[in-house]
């Protein structure tokens, strides 16, 4: 409860370009002898005190710090749960520092968007404040579970809210925790985030949540096959009014900022849903096909003991590497090959000893028990192995991955799901297509 004020002002800055003059919020400086102003477009702007040619106050508000009202929902409406757990979509400005920090109340996302009450009944469950790229598998389980209490309690569909970093390793641990065994979750269930804080004209937070929220109470019913298990639900263009649908294990954040950062890999968009004022419109082309899958009352789950290490083919990669990573016990390697899979395991002018070292090694490590999956640093397309020797030379070393279509970081996690639940059959898990996310065909 209470209140804190913050003054609006104006300055002229004499800068390189001349005089210039800026309006904005007075913020906590970046250091020592520097004025700093959030501006209307919701930038930070720094200046040295030196700098500054005048100031003036125009205004002094007054941001409150009061509970948000409890919202007034239609029972009737779908039940849709939202799991908070952090992120842009759930942050605003501290207006002491101007820095974006999670610690908007999930009650929050209700009043600050009311026309969610006109989509579903809403209630809120929150796991905690993080930034996404603090995630970890453990906190991938929290999420399965507080989805499976969510259609314990009778909700259609579940929303969850989350940091855009990461977002595509969780809905792709989640989806693979619901239907990697060939069933479907009880429900819908749709990841959503936003690429600018809630506070900025250019947010696009309302209508990520509008869509998701629409897409788990009235999409259609889960498929499993076509990688729907989980969605992501983020802009399809620059533009406001319409969100893409894009399958969770078959989609990557792909920009660091603009508000269509998401793209499908190695897969395509499922539906767009048009949000044009109270109206929301979801756009399937096509027909959505039946499940033949059965519903799974309860989810599987990482083992959390489990270590992965990512490495990347290229001019800098280092045996040793190698080595310390079968020291230390971990699992998998997931290797972030070159074009088709490749690894610079060859000395053809004999004065590169590294390179055979680092395929003894990776040999080492694949002898003494550990996983060594290959992906695509391409991003798009398949790993082939059998198109150069190379390729064939790495799966005499035992590198699987050989024909996979599955998108790098879902590869990583597939991993990880078939060692914690299925780990005698880690070779044939990975080149099957468990929900989506191993496409036979790439004709698009």
């Amino acid at each position: 409860m209470g209140e804190e004020s913050q003054s609006k002002v104006r300055i002229t800055v004499n800068s390189w370009s001349g005089e210039v003059e800026h309006e904005g919020y007075l913020l906590h400086p970046v250091k020592k002898g520097y004025i700093t102003l959030k501006l209307v477009n919701g930038y930070n702007i720094s200046f040295p005190e030196e700098s500054i040619i005048s100031k003036s106050i125009l205004e002094t508000i007054a941001i409150s710090k009061s509970k948000p009202k409890e919202a007034i929902q239609d029972s009737e409406l779908p039940k849709v749960t939202i799991i908070h757990t952090g992120g842009t979509i759930a942050s605003k400005v501290d207006y002491t520092t101007g820095a974006v920090v999670a610690r908007l109340d999930p009650d929050e996302l209700l009043e600050a968007n009311p026309e969610l009450s006109t989509q579903a009944s809403i209630s809120v469950t929150r796991l905690g404040n993080m930034w996404s790229d603090d995630m970890r598998p453990q906190h991938w389980n929290s999420i399965l579970e507080a989805c499976n209490e969510a259609f314990e309690s009778g909700a259609v569909g579940v929303v969850v809210c989350h940091g855009t970093d990461s977002m595509h390793f969780s809905s792709s641990a989640v989806a693979f925790g619901w239907a990697g065994e060939g069933g479907i979750p009880p429900g819908r269930i749709a990841f959503t985030g936003s690429q600018r804080s809630s506070d900025r004209g250019s947010s696009d937070s309302s209508e990520n949540l509008i869509a998701a929220v629409h897409w788990a109470a009235y999409g259609p019913k889960v498929n499993g096959d076509l990688g729907d298990s989980t969605v992501i639900i983020m802009h399809d263009t620059t533009e406001d009014g319409t969100c893409a649908v894009l399958p969770g294990v078959g989609v990557r954040k792909m920009h660091t900022s603009k508000r269509d950062a998401f793209k499908p890999i190695n897969n395509q968009k499922l539906a767009l849903i048009d949000i044009e004022r109270e109206n929301v419109n979801i756009r399937i082309e096509g027909d959505w096909p039946t499940s033949n899958r059965n519903i799974n009352k309860t989810p599987t789950m990482f083992n959390c003991d489990l270590k992965f290490t990512h490495i990347m083919s290229n001019a800098h990669l280092q045996p040793e590497l190698i080595n310390f990573v079968k020291e230390k016990g971990h699992a998998g390697i997931i290797i972030h090959g070159m074009g088709l899979g490749h690894l610079p395991i060859e000395d053809p002018l004999g004065n590169s000893p590294e390179n055979l070292t680092l395929a003894k090694s990776i040999k080492d490590y694949i002898d003494s028990g550990g996983i060594a999956l290959m992906v695509g640093q391409c991003i798009n397309g398949p790993i082939n192995l059998d198109v150069y020797s190379k390729g064939r030379n790495q799966q005499e070393l035992g590198i699987i991955g050989h024909q996979c279509t599955t998108p790098p970081d879902t590869a990583s996690v597939k991993l990880h799901w078939v060692l914690s639940n299925k780990p005698n059959d880690v070779e044939s898990l990975i080149s099957s297509n468990l929900c989506g996310e191993n496409q036979q065909t790439l004709d698009f």
